[in-house]
């Protein structure tokens, strides 16, 4: 498998422990689950974009 595929995997279960440790609720308006859902999908997806190509950049350019 592609070393960047595995860190994609790897990294999205972090962004989620990671996102789930924060209390949203509080930030949103009421009734608005379905907005507030779509933003922490958002989010975790952006911090596992991110955090991949930096790691693979990282490992890539130490080789």
């Amino acid at each position: 498998m592609n070393l960047k595929v595995i860190l994609y995997i790897i990294t999205l279960f972090f962004a989620i422990w990671a996102i789930d440790s924060i209390n949203l609720a509080n930030i949103f308006k009421k009734n608005r689950y379905f907005q507030a859902r779509i933003l922490v999908m958002m989010l975790i997806m952006a911090l596992t974009y991110l955090v991949t190509n930096f790691l693979y950049d990282f490992f890539t350019y130490m080789m």
